[in-house]
């Protein structure tokens, strides 16, 4: 399973790690996902989601209806 957040598209990213002396070694930044389910009283379902904390925060203040929809609208969803 990749490291992709399935609401707003967060992925891992690249940087560098450095060191005392300046040294620089690339490294990999990743994305806060968490497996959390979500009950959508619209289709009286509970679906699975990998998503970042950011997105659960998201989904809290708009609904999950409103953020799947658009979702699907950016493609993340299928």
């Amino acid at each position: 399973m990749s490291r992709i957040c399935q609401i707003t598209g967060k992925a891992v990213i690249t940087g560098n790690r450095v060191s005392h002396s300046n040294k620089k070694t690339r490294r990999r930044f990743y994305p806060n996902l968490q497996l959390k389910k979500f009950f959508i009283p619209e289709e009286n379902q509970w679906i699975t989601l990998r998503v970042s904390t950011s997105a659960i925060r998201t989904i809290n203040k708009n609904g999950i209806s409103a953020v799947l929809k658009e979702a699907r609208e950016k493609g993340y969803i299928a």
